[in-house]
């Protein structure tokens, strides 16, 4: 590893000697000049040299020629630093100073290869720099490592949604969604500290598990630094090749027809790594069953994604990234036997519900170009421009949905969002971390759909068994911009405050914008125990690839009329968050944690599915509340590792005062004067798990249990208490020739409890689902 002192802490020495030197004469300029060789005392041509003052500004510049030589004129007399790269080579930094009446000051550098390890450290600190502009004083972190997931009964062929339920506080629902501390999503995704925008809801998931390194659910009051999505904060800290070359190939599959495949590969090459993995699967439960049975009808799907990261070290304290990835899902909507035909179509209404042919497709690209860096002393940044498109394409079946339903509805939905994401980090001083950022997002969304309908009375009964198409197509520009400043505080040794100040706007469907003071404590009186307390004032946008400014009068008079005409735009929700919670350190193996948090709400967003497309829409409860508290344990010795996390939570809305077509008058009539239970709302959320390893063999489990989510008028109901338990054995193996390779055996839902997670009832649920029956898979691994 090259032994050489950093551009800001040579500069920060050159000023401290500039300050406490004696007055210098009158400047005399001269020449500095010298010779770049490399270890082996050859000269190294087209180096760059630069010369930095004692104030850190660069006054000259130099390249070498053939002979390794460089000259600088016109240098007054002072203290200095040249420093020189190279392509090839590690930089270097000498420290000189020039005295006045020298006629010239001569240098000799040397410069050494980039070494491996010299990349690798270089790396780690730009990692640790990047990891420093995310702050997570007064809030509550739940962190889950890669080889947390590969210890998992599936492993990274868990999907993302089921790593985070087993996370406190997260409750599982339909259509692969879970909800975190009461909230309906609300859930911002970042990767390696840049904001990834949200894609528009659909059944798939985004990211593959397997490129995870390290995922961190921050939650709570949170620091200034995060806005937009507030309910948690999901950071995914990718692989990277930083730390050697290499990669696997996974193999999947088992019951309902399932097959995966999936590879990664990931290196470097002197100052260049990268990382780059891909999937491609089928299986014949891509949605959850709305029946009971444990093989539905219709419900094949194919899917695949991919990722890539790639940096490139400009110089030891300078790294650029890019980023980028996809997901491309295809859906069948699963089918219900036996329902009765409510509607007549061309003089018949004979149709089997079971023959039912909807689709739906999803679609989601990122990339990301980054800039980051540190001066290796007080300053870190990263800058980045990032860009998503996603779309989503549902397909009815044209004539069974217009028997069954009244409506057919082609509905295609694609947004576009651009944006750029810069943050800062400042250390002042030994107490005093400053941090500041900006981000802005421009966001254009289409809403193009077709939608075959009947003639009906203002009761909603049909009038004529000849449909009419009605074309519903609108689009939108909106805009968010966002601004952070903070300051954490090290009082003491054991007392951290972070308190800051953030402002937010939107310019969307509605114009609104907030100014919003955050305040964390942490404190620790001993080792063992943290105490954490904080309050967050909150300003969340409603999703605008889902909000349309469609024509609710548009369809009066038809089979898709809505029951009430109000339609009041979907504001933003602003709320007052506080929370408190300790952690503790029994034993050096065993640690119990309890949090409890409190969010009082205006315009609380919640979102349902109306219409027969499976699009969620959002609307706002004039009132809202949510509060609950969590504990959290976890035990690690040896070959043992074991965790318990138990949630419970109240979510509480009041008045729903926009979007109010989408319901009844009498439900809008008992919303208005009573506080209703959100429709994702569950009273006890727990997940556990563990592993045991014997020697090559690991025996691993985990499962969830919750009290059920709402149902009923209002949501007046809840359905049953339900679990799930997974099992899985893995077994390590290193043989001749073949080399090392994992093999594992999963069985998911152990014990084969049927269980609902919707019934079909509630404020904006559209249909029954079933969590998965009792399935056994297999799946190999090699690595190399």
């Amino acid at each position: 590893m090259n032994n050489r002192t950093p551009v800001s802490l040579c500069s920060i020495l050159l000023l401290g000697q500039a300050f406490s030197s004696h007055a210098l004469d009158a400047p005399q300029s001269v020449a500095l000049t010298g010779i770049v060789n490399d270890s082996q005392g050859q000269p190294v041509e087209n180096a760059g040299v630069s010369i930095q003052d004692a104030k850190g500004e660069t006054i000259g510049h130099a390249t070498t020629g053939r002979d390794g030589h460089f000259t600088v004129d016109g240098i007054d007399a002072g203290t200095y630093a040249a420093t020189v790269d190279a392509k090839g080579f590690g930089t270097a930094t000498s420290i000189t100073t020039v005295e006045a009446g020298q006629s010239a000051r001569v240098l000799n550098i040397v410069l050494k290869k980039y070494a491996t390890l010299d990349v690798t450290v270089n790396a780690q600190r730009l990692d640790r720099a990047r990891n420093g502009l995310l702050p997570e004083v007064g809030t509550s972190v739940y962190r889950i490592t890669q080889a947390d997931i590969n210890a998992m009964p599936q492993g990274a062929n868990t999907p993302l949604n089921q790593v985070l339920l087993q996370a406190p506080g997260v409750a599982s629902d339909s259509f692969g969604q879970v909800h975190v501390r009461g909230d309906h999503a609300d859930l911002q995704y970042r990767i390696n500290g840049i904001i990834i925008p949200e894609p528009i809801s659909g059944f798939g998931q985004s990211f593959d598990t397997r490129i995870i390194d390290q995922l961190n659910l921050v939650t709570g009051a949170l620091p200034a630094q995060y806005g937009y999505r507030t309910a948690g904060i999901v950071d995914i800290r990718t692989k990277s090749g930083n730390l050697g070359n290499g990669g696997s190939i996974d193999v999947y599959g088992g019951s309902h027809q399932t097959i995966q495949t999936s590879a990664d590969v990931f290196g470097s090459a002197g100052p260049f790594s990268y990382y780059f993995s891909g999937m491609l699967g089928q299986n014949n439960l891509g949605i959850e069953a709305p029946t009971s049975d444990g093989s539905p009808l219709h419900d094949h799907t194919r899917q695949g994604n991919g990722f890539g990261y790639m940096s490139y070290l400009i110089n030891p304290l300078t790294r650029v990234s890019v980023m980028f990835g996809t997901a491309s899902n295809q859906f069948q909507i699963p089918n219900t036997p036996g329902l009765p035909p409510v509607f007549t179509l061309n003089g018949s209404s004979n149709f089997n519900s079971a023959d039912l042919n909807e689709t739906q497709s999803e679609l989601n690209n990122f990339a990301v170009l980054a800039l980051q860096g540190t001066n290796g002393g007080a300053l870190d940044y990263q800058v980045a421009l990032f860009t998503r498109y996603t779309r989503t394409k549902f397909n009815p079946d044209p004539v069974g949905d217009l028997i069954f339903n009244g409506v057919a509805s082609e509905d295609f939905h694609s947004n576009r969002a651009n944006g750029v994401q810069a943050d800062t980090t400042y250390r002042l001083n030994d107490s005093h971390t400053l941090r500041a950022g900006i981000m802005f997002q421009e966001e254009h969304a289409v809403f193009d759909n077709s939608v075959s309908v009947f003639p009906a009375d203002a009761d909603g009964n049909q009038l004529s068994d000849q449909p009419f198409t009605i074309d519903d197509s609108n689009s939108k520009t909106g805009y968010l911009y966002s601004a952070y400043v903070q300051d954490e505080w090290k009082i003491t040794s054991k007392l951290t405050l972070n308190y800051g100040l953030r402002y937010d706007r939107m310019d969307e469907y509605v114009q609104a914008g907030q100014l919003s003071p955050r305040i964390g404590l942490v404190y620790q009186p001993t080792n063992a125990t943290t105490i954490h307390a904080g309050y967050a004032r909150y300003f969340t946008p409603p999703a605008f690839e889902l909000v349309s400014s469609s024509t609710v009068s548009r369809f009066n008079g038809t089979t898709n009329q809505s029951p009430t005409a109000q339609n009041d735009p979907v504001q933003p929700e602003r709320s007052h968050y506080f929370d408190i919670g300790v952690t503790q350190r029994v034993t050096s193996a065993f640690t119990v944690g309890l949090d409890a948090y409190y969010k009082i709400s205006s315009n609380l967003l919640d979102e349902g599915q109306f219409g027969t497309a499976l699009i969620f829409t959002p609307f706002n409860y004039q009132y809202g509340r949510v509060y609950g508290f969590e504990l959290t344990t976890s035990y690690r010795q040896d070959n043992i590792s074991a965790y318990l996390n138990v949630a419970y939570s109240r979510a509480q809305g009041k008045n729903i005062d926009s979007a109010q077509f989408n319901f009844g008058p009498d439900e809008l009539a008992y919303i208005s004067n009573n506080w209703v239970y959100l429709d994702h709302d569950q009273r006890i959320t727990a997940s556990f798990g563990g592993t045991y390893a014997i020697g090559a063999t690991t025996l691993t489990a985990d499962g969830i249990v919750g009290s059920g989510l709402r149902s009923g008028f209002a949501n007046t109901d809840r359905l049953p208490w339900y679990a799930q338990i997974n099992l899985g054995v893995i077994q390590h193996f290193n043989e001749p020739l073949v080399g090392k390779f994992d093999a594992r055996l999963v069985l998911v839902n152990a014990f084969g409890r049927v269980y609902q997670i919707r019934n079909g009832s509630g404020i904006g649920v559209g249909a029954p689902q079933y969590g998965p029956q009792r399935a056994v898979y297999a799946g190999i691994t090699k690595h190399f």
